[in-house]
This record gives structure tokens, sequence and C-alpha cells, in this order.
């Protein structure tokens, strides 16, 4: 399949799965999730990379000096802050969005169930790899089948069964070494009724016990090693 017919399928799955009341409750959520987790991993001075960017909830939020952007939708550029340089394509062909090792932080929130194959998956991976600094991070937020369950397959355009487990092996084969690994963290998606309210978001962030009752969600960071992929 063609980029443009890719891109035209992503907008328009984004366009039925949400409204602009459903998007502005997403881009208040993730306010609080960056501000209460994801900024403790990435300095303020950091060029950060948001691979499949959505509607930027995560990019717009999160504290850094550089930001990058790609995704397949076309739309996504409407709701991205003006100083964020955004690339329409996919995230599986870098070369001409970013230089090896010019990049902080790598950041990517449900991605890898959309890609075609687990070759797909690895090749993004090692991609990441050679655009990050030594020592970057690479920030994953995924959807574990294994708390999920069946609840996985309702969109259609999820491919690939995933858990932190097998998306480790990926990583520590691709030359990363893992730093922080929770199996559980969020909700499968901010569709679901708790948390919702920016305060409740707050507190979850601070309660990891409502993680592992609620999360369905894994969350891993990862470092660029010194070796490279094995």
């Amino acid at each position: 399949m063609r980029s443009d017919e890719q891109g035209a399928d992503v907008r328009g799955l984004y366009r039925l799965r949400f409204s602009a009341e459903e998007q502005r409750a997403k881009a208040r959520i993730w306010q609080e999730l960056c501000s209460g987790f994801f900024d403790r991993f990435i300095a303020a001075d950091a060029t950060v990379l948001d691979l499949a960017c959505g509607y930027g909830e995560f990019i717009n939020a999160v504290s850094c000096a550089n930001r990058i952007a790609v995704d397949l939708n076309p739309d996504a550029r409407d709701f991205l802050r003006p100083d964020v340089t955004f690339h329409h394509r996919s995230c599986a062909d870098l070369d001409d969005v970013v230089e090896d090792e010019s990049v902080d932080v790598a950041f990517e929130s449900n991605l890898f169930e959309h890609l075609a194959s687990k070759e797909e998956l690895r090749r993004v991976v090692r991609q990441v790899h050679r655009k990050l600094k030594p020592g970057g991070r690479f920030i994953l937020l995924q959807p574990n089948i294994r708390y999920v369950g069946g609840a996985y397959w309702d969109f259609f355009d999820h491919i690939l069964p995933l858990t932190e487990r097998s998306c480790a092996e990926v990583l520590q084969t691709s030359g990363f070494r893992l730093h922080t690994v929770f199996p559980r963290f969020l909700p499968y998606t901010t569709k679901s009724r708790v948390p919702q309210h920016p305060l409740l978001v707050r507190w979850y962030l601070r309660v990891p016990l409502l993680w592992k009752v609620l999360g369905k969600q894994f969350v891993i960071v990862a470092e660029k090693a010194g070796d490279g992929p094995q």
C-alpha cells in the first residue's frame, strides 16, 4: 500500500474514533501524563522525536527544547504547536527526518500494534537506535495483550499482539538496555471511565498500586547501549 493510501486510512480512522471533545479531553490527560510521569525521563534541553504522533498530545505537552513529530495522518499538522517540526511519512523511514545520533529521546505510544509485521517492528526499533545519541532514551507506551485480552482486537488496524516481554526482547536485541519497565501502567484507552479528569489522572500517577489494578498498557524506558544490534 502506498503511503498516501495509508495516510488516508489513518485519517479516516482518527476522524471516526475521536470527536473534537474527546480530542480536547485527551490533550488535558496528556498534560498530566507528561508533567506527572514522562517529563522525569527527559532533560529540559532535549531533542525529542515523537513517532506516529497522532494529534500531538505527547509532543505538545512534553517539556523539552526541540520537538519533531512523524505521522502518516496529514491532519496531524493542524493540531501541533508552532514549534513542532512535522514530517508526513511512515515512521519506518526516518532517514530524511533527523540525522543519525541527533535525538535525545524517541517516544511512541500505541504504534507497534499497528505495524504490518514483526520485521517492520524490528526495522523501526533499529532506525530509532541509529537516530538516538549514545545513551539516548526510547520510551514506549503500548497496550499489553496479556491484560487487555480479546478487547485488543476491537480496533480494525491492530495487527501485532505484544506484551512488555516481547517488546523488551526486540529492544535488547537491537542495541538497547532496559532502564524502566512497568507491565501495567495506564488503562487501555482514554475512553476508559477512570481516570479521566486531570485531577484524577494526577492522583492515579501518584498511586502505583492503582496501576496494578487498572493498568492494561505497559511502559518501557530503554537506553541506547554502547554495542549495536545483535
